[in-house]
């Protein structure tokens, strides 16, 4: 088992994809990997997409946004 990289997940989460402590923390690790392009061949979800996302799907109860 190998160990975790938090400072260079930090980066890549906070710097890298623009995302708040909490919005990292609240991540689980495959939604972190994956929004980094992870294993999947998917591109990996840049922060200008992610606020397009958030406007054309809001949250329901009133949430950030």
């Amino acid at each position: 088992m190998s160990a975790v990289d938090w400072p260079a997940l930090m980066r890549a989460g906070l710097r890298g994809l623009g995302l708040s402590p909490a919005e990292f923390w609240a991540l689980t690790p495959f939604e972190l990997e994956m929004m980094l392009g992870g294993p999947g061949g998917l591109a990996p979800l840049r922060r200008a997409r992610l606020d397009e996302l958030m406007r054309d799907f809001p949250d329901a109860g009133g949430g950030r946004g």
